[in-house]
């Protein structure tokens, strides 16, 4: 069976990624760092409950340790977790909102991959979704025909255009993985206070279509529900 790990999955999109493999045969790790409510969404799903706190080493490592533990290998790994980072106006940024942001969303998928990068290296199939957005695309927040244009996210927009590079460039560096990037699109989340227009499984599409490719499958792509997706 195909072991998984989804980063954040206690709820959003995690959850409905979570939800939607454990239908397609997938042994889930659904990772919270919030215990509590990390474990009852495990049970509510049958899933595997994996405390994981990205923007900690040592809860990253004890996780994988876990699955190493229990599996002895990771087949698909998740880079889900993300925060908002808030929404401070240029003149109110700071460089520690920056950080805090960052430590999230691009230093917890550094953190994560790494930790994980000797499990998945045992799997016959080893793949990487990163969670990107279309807010960190160079040429969709560049364009006032696109919804996205108007919004200034700074260390949102910020964090995930570094999660499109972190994308390309491990897909060069590892060219035996498949790596690939997504943007959910507008799904109704707590991200967003769930006044996205999509529903969260329109928002997991693309991961579940890029979390069951197999070994000739893309690398090193953007995609969402309808296809690529402009850097």
């Amino acid at each position: 069976m195909t072991t998984t790990l989804i980063t954040g999955a206690n709820k959003g999109l995690g959850y409905e990624a979570s939800r939607r493999l454990l239908e397609l045969g997938h042994i889930v790790y659904l990772g919270a760092r919030d215990e509590e409510r990390g474990r009852a969404a495990a049970q509510a799903l049958g899933a595997r409950f994996v405390l994981i706190d990205v923007t900690d080493d040592d809860s990253v490592a004890r996780a994988v340790d876990r699955i190493r533990d229990d599996e002895g290998h990771l087949d698909v790994l998740v880079n889900n977790a993300g925060i908002t980072g808030g929404r401070a106006t240029a003149d109110e940024l700071g460089a520690e909102q920056m950080k805090t942001t960052f430590d999230t969303n691009v230093f917890g998928v550094v953190r994560v991959t790494r930790a994980t990068l000797p499990l998945l290296r045992k799997s016959e199939n080893p793949v990487i979704v990163n969670v990107s957005s279309g807010l960190g695309s160079l040429s969709i927040v560049t364009d006032p025909t696109r919804m996205e244009w108007p919004f200034p996210s700074l260390a949102y927009s910020a964090s995930k255009a570094a999660v499109l590079m972190l994308t390309v460039q491990y897909a060069k560096a590892l060219p035996e993985l498949r790596i690939n990037a997504v943007d959910p699109g507008y799904t109704a989340t707590d991200l967003n206070g769930n006044s996205g227009t999509q529903t969260v499984r329109e928002g997991t599409d693309a991961i579940i279509r890029l979390a069951t490719i197999d070994r000739d499958g893309p690398t090193g792509t953007f995609q969402d529900r309808s296809g690529t997706v402009p850097w």
